[in-house]
């Protein structure tokens, strides 16, 4: 049987209990039969891997990988996959700097198939690298079987404080959160914007987020999410917009509780406390 965290309740209650045992429910993830074999055959076989080719060609040692970088569901698109990494990132037009979502870019810098002489798969601590971001994001996933917003939560909670201490420009910030769907997806949903708003010209979508951004947090930088309580922040309020959101479709109350603690946190000030 498959690991399956405990989540008594739904919602920013949900969200509270899963924070208070996050530390116990990740270590008891880690000890999973599962965990253990993936992690015992990709330090095995890694090293030996000297292509994209021959990483595409080992479904199990691909679906690490893609694991480790969220992009479990690419799995069956090998041909795709191999151009991503045979490519790299170096060159502008390259395949993965050309796609949307940032995450196959990340993917194949990490591997360095396209970007170097020799690939990266056989430098020291690679296979450590890889297994650890692997196991927190297939630990996001179990979370996600069961409450998707908390996945996504756990997820800006990693992705967000990473991106915010980079060294990009802000612009560039912003587009990497605009070009990565969980991330893009906790925003949209925080701010309560429409579907439509993906349709709007870039940079406009650009000064909205910022703008909305501003209003909560009394800032619309990237850049400030550096500090854990921003985070933490964004993250209760996007748990409880959704929360809302549910209470809305399902035709009862059951958003209102989250309706008042939004509209709290609202009259204390920009940062949601």
């Amino acid at each position: 049987m498959s690991f399956q965290p405990v989540l008594p309740l739904g919602g920013y209650g949900g969200w509270r209990f899963l924070n208070r045992t996050l530390e116990t429910q990740q270590a008891q993830f880690a000890k999973s039969p599962m965990v253990q074999r993936d992690a015992a055959y990709f330090r095995e076989k890694i090293g030996q891997v000297e292509s994209a080719a021959d990483l595409v060609a080992d479904r199990r040692l691909l679906r690490v990988a893609l694991g480790a970088f969220g992009l479990d569901d690419a799995l069956p698109n090998r041909f795709f996959i191999r151009k991503v990494l045979e490519e790299g990132t170096q060159a502008p037009d390259a395949f993965a700097n050309r796609l949307a979502d940032k995450r196959y870019a990340a993917l194949s810098r990490a591997f360095g198939f396209g970007d170097s002489e020799t690939p990266l798969t056989g430098t020291a601590g690679f296979a450590d690298r890889i297994l650890k971001s692997h196991e927190t994001r297939q630990f996001e996933v179990a979370v996600g079987n069961q409450d998707q917003n908390m996945r996504l939560a756990l997820n800006l909670r990693r992705e967000l404080s990473e991106l915010a201490s980079g060294d990009q420009s802000e612009r560039a910030k912003w587009f990497t959160v605009m070009g990565t769907p969980p991330l893009r997806q906790v925003f949209e949903a925080a701010f309560n914007l429409p579907r439509s708003f993906g349709a709007l010209d870039l940079d406009r979508q650009l000064g909205i987020l910022q703008e909305r951004t501003r209003r909560s947090f009394g800032d619309g930088s990237i850049s400030q999410f550096s500090d854990p309580d921003k985070i933490d922040a964004l993250a209760r309020q996007f748990i409880l917009r959704s929360e809302i959101q549910a209470g809305m479709m399902g035709g009862a109350a059951r958003g209102s509780a989250a309706l008042q603690l939004l509209q709290t946190a609202a009259q204390r000030g920009p940062l949601l406390r």
